[in-house]
């Protein structure tokens, strides 16, 4: 059986499951109770320019089937990523994604430059879809004629395989996902979390130091199900689904309604062996269906 899923030439991944940025961090916790080797690829945490604090505390919360985080981005800058992270992560022979952003147009360009010559980097993520931070982010996202000038100017920066995350708030995500492939991304991440909040009914004050965050977890799996669903039908490079998926049934989903890939995001959080769980699911499922190739059934779903 094949699990291999081919997004471009240079980013090949040995089955569909990969991290999700954010829940994932660098990867260091999670290899000490799963071996890494055997995601598709890993996604890290999002980087910026300079080390960043994020939001003040507390900024998680569960709800009833996900969380609500507003993190921040937090994270130890591109400096420190490349000097102390990045060189672990190239021993486990993963693709290695990473995710990044900025808080205007030249950030993301020399984000991108930076990154262009690291070896042990399969692929960049942009995010231009964070909910919960007060500059860029999901701003930069929702705007089609916007991002394509953004895409268009990270595409000159790199020759690295360039995924763009889009956002679940664009008053018409295909159209988004058009002028994102357009301006040459070579894959569409589909989709980052949902602004949303918590009250505490006995303080009457919201939960979040920072009011809002976003909303990830099983509870937003059948939004981002329609998303990629939606976004497959208009556009022709691959789609790496991210919304909810907790199961090998999610992943099975996800590829029918046309993602190529899923990561795993909140669910890790909850059971870090759900990797392994949802990878020998896979295999099953293929035996179980007489499937030869994973990849056959992208995008097959019944209407």
């Amino acid at each position: 059986m094949d699990t291999t899923i081919r997004i471009t030439d240079e980013l090949v991944l040995k089955n569909p499951v990969m991290s999700a940025s954010g829940t994932f961090a660098y990867g260091e916790e999670f290899s000490e109770v799963i071996d890494l080797s055997l995601l598709g690829g890993i996604v890290t945490k999002g980087l910026s320019l300079e080390p960043s604090k994020g939001n003040p505390v507390p900024r998680i919360v569960e709800t009833p089937c996900g969380m609500i985080n507003s993190i921040g981005l937090e994270n130890i800058g591109i400096e420190a990523f490349l000097k102390s992270k990045l060189p672990l992560l190239g021993q486990w022979k993963t693709p290695v994604v990473v995710n990044f952003y900025g808080t205007n147009e030249d950030d993301y360009e020399i984000l991108a430059s930076m990154l262009d010559s690291k070896k042990d980097v399969a692929a960049l993520e942009m995010n231009v879809s964070c909910p919960n931070i007060k500059k860029g982010g999901i701003h930069f996202g929702k705007d089609p004629d916007y991002l394509y000038s953004l895409v268009s100017k990270v595409r000159q920066a790199t020759n690295k395989t360039l995924l763009v995350k889009l956002s679940p708030l664009a008053s018409d995500i295909a159209e988004v996902a058009i002028s994102v492939q357009e301006a040459g991304a070579d894959g569409i991440t589909c989709v980052n979390t949902i602004p949303a909040m918590a009250i505490d009914e006995n303080t009457w004050m919201p939960v979040l130091a920072n009011i809002t965050g976003g909303l990830s977890g099983p509870a937003i799996k059948p939004v981002a199900l329609y998303m990629v669903w939606e976004v497959s039908k208009h556009v022709h490079i691959p789609i790496i689904a991210a919304g909810g998926a907790a199961s090998y049934r999610d992943v099975i989903q996800f590829m029918l309604a046309g993602a190529s890939a899923v990561e795993i995001g909140s669910y890790a959080l909850r059971d870090p062996f759900c990797f392994t769980t949802i990878i020998e699911g896979l295999d099953k499922y293929m035996q179980e269906n007489a499937l030869d190739r994973l990849e056959d059934i992208v995008g097959k779903l019944k209407t």
